[in-house]
């Protein structure tokens, strides 16, 4: 016991110094990424990982509203909340709904109604129970901006469309204004 102390004590310390000891936690995940990118030229794999941090970034972000929403209705309006949105919305989100439990052969989450409900349209049930929103969201009009023009990106990015560098800065301050403004 007391040499595996010791091995700790000494193997923190090369760690700290920026020495690798033991298999690296991370490299086995890049690793496999590296494999399934293999078969693809260098620039496109480049710009496949940059893409990549993007979609991680806007799917997170996305879902943080989803939650938002969620919870706050379900808060404020009871569990029956999803009756009372606007009955456009609800019917586009219960039809997705239907057809994607009829392809049962793709698997993921097909419980979640709200994951059904098109991005653009968040901000719309938001605005419907503004009354509910306010309190968090500085005003429609900067709700209604930022939510149009993350939409827009989320799409390009969605359809496998390269942005420029400039719009990745574009979307990381929306984002960091958001989580400013409202929190995540």
């Amino acid at each position: 016991m007391f040499r595996g102390l010791m091995f700790e004590s000494e193997a923190a310390m090369f760690q700290g110094a920026g020495i690798q000891i033991g298999a690296a936690s991370s490299g086995g995940a890049e690793s496999l990424m590296m494999e399934s990118l293999a078969p693809f030229g260098v620039q496109l794999r480049n710009r496949g990982l940059e893409m990549a941090r993007l979609y991680a970034v806007l799917y997170c972000f996305e879902n943080e509203i989803r939650d938002l929403v969620s919870e706050t209705l379900g808060e404020k309006e009871g569990p029956d909340w999803w009756g009372k949105i606007p009955s456009k919305i609800r019917q586009l989100a219960e039809s997705r709904q239907k057809t994607a439990l009829k392809d049962s052969w793709l698997e993921g989450d097909k419980s979640t109604i709200l994951s059904f409900v098109e991005f653009g349209d968040l901000a719309s049930i938001m605005i419907d129970k503004w009354s509910h929103f306010e309190p968090i969201v500085p005003s429609q009009h900067w709700l209604k901006t930022k939510m149009d023009e993350l939409e827009k990106v989320r799409n390009f990015i969605a359809h496998n469309r390269m942005l420029l560098p400039s719009e990745f800065q574009r979307i990381y301050m929306n984002v960091a204004d958001w989580n400013r403004v409202i929190g995540l």
